[in-house]
């Protein structure tokens, strides 16, 4: 964050020292003995001195945000002294004379190290890219990863930075904005929902949604707000009968209420088709109890104790349980989840927890090992330990160029387990959407290398078989058999498809110029020559820049489709009666082109994979050939591509509208009725004046489900669109869907 100097007031002094006294008050009951009290106030005192006169670009005094950090560090994370007195001091060593060497003769080692590696950090991450570089931010993430084989601290603090630069991000330019969100939500909250910070995690993603999506998130926080102030009473009466049953059974516990974030909601919204209303599993109810130690039963034993306690109270829904003590998350988390019906008709989720599995719910991996520095070792306590040495497995990697790395990582973070049987009735962790051939690698590579079909439950199938959780696999091999160029097509963990690609090296020539023979047909096909520009933008879209035989190599193994490949083809042309300007003066019409503030004219293009429509909120990317593709803020790509390279960044801006059209599709469910779907396109067409493009409606036992695309001037038109639609009678629900 730019920073400039000025003498601080005695109001700015006030301000420090209450936010100060604050920390201090969190830092006094994390810190064992007064000693390490001592060093907090040291690295405060030191910082304090260090930032004297700086003041951030919102106005307040420097150091308020390594105090900031600090906080987050103790509270939300759990961290001890070393790591509050590392943040206190992050910033010392990039924005002033003093060194980590000072650091180290002042606090000692650990500290120095800890703030050197966040420091390190700082400096990639805020050296933006120069012009025609490529992949910066893919390096940066590299380096911030590389931290975990030196002290996972260094990664612990710099999320409780990122989550206070996040809270602060008002006062940032758009472009900047939309650079840290994107990174934000492409590695840092991934990061932290694997490390076990759901505190940090439900934060950054609340901030991500309200800027990026801000009609939805003001919209879904009001209707949370309303909900829980009619629903109060109703969760309150919920919670007597179990709170007078646990009582009675001996239990040492606590109720909290809680409701789903905004961003949970809005995701569960978008990814399933469904309204506010829709979301039935609205609010929670959370028990924790601290195990009886002189119980003959064991903690997971008690929980399920919990669990037939509740359930002879209300009816609920089989479906819906989640056994997360017996098989806990990736994550380290545990819990038991289960969904009731309320005497008074309304579901709600209860979670079911001990104080030990609380702590690590919300302090994730900071807790885990403070259990397990106490001698507490779960049943699956090592499974945070496994992520991280597979991290620093792919980390040391000599095969993995940067943006590889941070794709494998994104897809691990975000990537959940399943847990299937060996014939022998072995449990075993695979991620889900593996197939049977990933099983099989997981087992041995000569396994893997050497099958040819498998059994799942006692049935045989094809080893493109996508396993499901409960699944038994067994494996059926021939020693006459080796791995199959077509296997890749189907191949899901990084291990599996990393055997097979070095088995198919002896390949490489042929496999090169099959990939180029592909691509030129399939140019050829579309009415295009092969030509350096294309192959230049392709190797630039799969992050292989620089190396057209690496990529020739990977299509001719089908690893690459070649998708898109008409719109990468054609020369970037002005697309008639779009309506955008970036930075354009309000009044001059943006026809054809895009200007910059020096007057620069660039050609653009509205993403098709989002299809953004005037009202929406859109941020632009700039392309290599000048060529501006302008996206929703929301959409995954763009935030994909932010992440990787946010010096591409630009802010696009909606004009006054022109008439022009641009197309949508809209999801319709209900009940049928006899012309329901001729008063549906008669309002579209006639009183709304719409021209549709498509329509496809299936109607089953009385209901239909369907979609719409049609033509809309903006989102104004179209939200009024809507909220007609699901007036008429039988329509339950009309929400705006991807194309």
């Amino acid at each position: 964050m730019t920073m400039s100097f000025s003498e601080f007031t005695q109001q700015d002094y006030e301000v420090i020292a209450r936010d100060y006294a604050d920390l201090k008050e969190a830092a006094m009951k994390r810190c064992t003995n007064q000693g390490e009290m001592d060093v907090v106030q040291k690295a405060f005192e030191f910082a304090n001195e260090a930032h004297k006169g700086v003041r951030r670009r919102s106005g307040e005094p420097y150091i308020l945000h390594p105090i900031a950090v600090a906080k987050i560090v103790v509270t939300n994370i759990g961290l001890g002294y070393k790591s509050i007195a590392a943040a206190l001091l992050h910033d010392v060593v990039e924005d002033t004379d003093y060194t980590v060497d000072d650091i180290r003769n002042l606090f000692g080692d650990r500290i120095a190290l800890l703030v050197d590696g966040l420091t390190k950090i700082k400096v990639v991450l805020d050296n933006d890219a120069k012009a025609g570089s490529r992949s910066i931010q893919a390096e940066n993430f590299k380096r911030i990863l590389l931290t975990l084989n030196d002290d996972v601290r260094v990664v612990l603090i710099k999320l409780a930075d990122r989550l206070h630069n996040c809270r602060t991000i008002e006062f940032m330019p758009e472009y900047k904005r939309d650079k840290i969100l994107s990174e934000t939500m492409f590695i840092f909250i991934p990061l932290a929902h694997r490390l076990g910070l759901y505190e940090v995690k439900s934060e950054m993603e609340n901030i991500w949604l309200r800027y990026k999506e801000p009609e939805a998130f003001n919209d879904i926080t009001a209707k949370i707000n309303r909900n829980m102030t009619d629903k109060e009473k109703e969760i309150d009466e919920f919670i007597t009968p179990i709170s007078t049953a646990l009582t009675n059974a001996g239990f040492n516990f606590e109720i909290r209420k809680r409701v789903k974030t905004a961003y949970s909601i809005w995701h569960k919204m978008v990814t399933k088709g469904i309204t506010f209303d829709q979301v039935y599993d609205l609010y929670a109810v959370r028990i924790i109890f601290t195990p009886d130690p002189h119980a003959t039963e064991t903690e997971r034993d008690q929980c399920y104790h919990v669990f037939s306690i509740i359930t002879d109270i209300y009816r609920y829904k089989s479906d819906r349980v989640r056994d997360w003590v017996k098989h806990p998350k990736n994550n380290g988390y545990e819990a038991l989840h289960c969904t009731l019906m309320s005497h008074s008709g309304i579901w709600i989720e209860v979670q079911i927890r001990t104080k030990r599995m609380d702590d690590i719910a919300e302090k994730g991996i900071a807790a885990h090992w403070a259990y397990k520095k106490d001698g507490f070792v779960g049943e699956n306590e090592s499974e945070m330990d496994k992520w991280i040495s597979k991290v620093k497995e792919i980390l040391v990697n000599p095969d993995v160029n940067a943006l590889e790395l941070l794709d494998i990582i994104h897809n691990d973070l975000n990537t959940s387990d399943i847990f299937v049987f060996t014939p022998k009735g072995e449990q075993k962790r695979i991620q889900k959407g593996a197939t049977a051939l990933d099983f099989a690698y997981s087992i041995h590579t000569h396994i893997g290398n050497t099958a040819i079909a498998a059994k799942v439950n006692m049935r045989l199938v094809p080893l493109s078989y996508v396993l499901k959780s409960g699944d038994q696999v067994e494996i059926i091999t021939a020693e006459t058999e080796s791995p199959k160029r077509e296997w890749l097509q189907f191949l899901q963990t990084r291990k599996a498809r990393n055997i097979v690609m070095d088995y198919l090296k002896g390949e490489r020539n042929e496999s090169i110029r099959r990939g180029r023979k592909m691509l030129e047909d399939q140019l050829a096909a579309l009415g295009h020559k092969m030509n350096d520009e294309i192959v230049r933008k392709l190797a630039d879209r799969y992050g292989i820049p620089d190396n057209p035989d690496e990529m020739y190599f990977r299509i001719g193994l089908g690893i690459l489709k070649l998708n898109d490949l008409d719109n990468l083809a054609r020369p970037a042309g002005p697309k008639p009666k779009q309506w955008l300007s970036w930075f354009l003066p309000k009044g001059k019409k943006g026809d054809f082109v895009i200007n910059d503030e020096g007057g620069t004219s660039h050609r653009y293009v509205i993403a098709s994979c989002c299809n953004p429509i005037p009202g929406d909120s859109v941020v632009g990317f700039l392309g290599p050939d000048g060529t501006v593709t302008v996206h929703k803020k929301s959409c995954a790509v763009a935030n994909d591509e932010a992440a990787k390279h946010g010096d591409r960044i630009v802010v696009p801006e909606w004009e006054e509208a022109m008439q022009s059209s641009f197309l949508v599709r809209l999801s319709l469910k209900g009940f049928d009725r006899i012309g329901i779907i001729n008063e549906i396109t008669r309002y579209i067409s006639f009183v709304m004046s719409v021209n549709i493009r498509r329509i496809d409606i299936a109607t089953e036992d009385g209901v239909f489900e369907g979609v719409i695309d049609l033509y809309v001037h903006d989102k104004k038109d179209l939200d009024k669109l809507m909220k007609k639609l699901v007036k008429i009678e039988g329509i339950q629900n009309v929400v705006r869907t991807d194309l």
